[in-house]
């Protein structure tokens, strides 16, 4: 399955908020975009809602 994301970092707490017209996922994480943190953190946030383990997620584009 592939997905698009929106993320938005330095949020309260990491959580799904929901989709945006176009079908893109809208999620808020908790980390900062540095060093990979907001990536490893919506790769785990991604997988606990999937029930699927974190090795199955990979960010495709948009990792930094």
């Amino acid at each position: 399955m592939t997905l698009r994301v929106k993320v938005i970092p330095r949020s309260a707490r990491s959580e799904i908020v929901g989709e945006l017209e176009d079908g893109t996922l809208k999620v808020k994480i908790a980390a900062a975009p540095e060093k990979g943190k907001a990536n490893e953190a919506l790769r785990t946030l991604l997988a606990e809602h999937y029930g699927v383990p974190k090795s199955g997620v990979v960010i495709l584009s948009g990792h930094g």
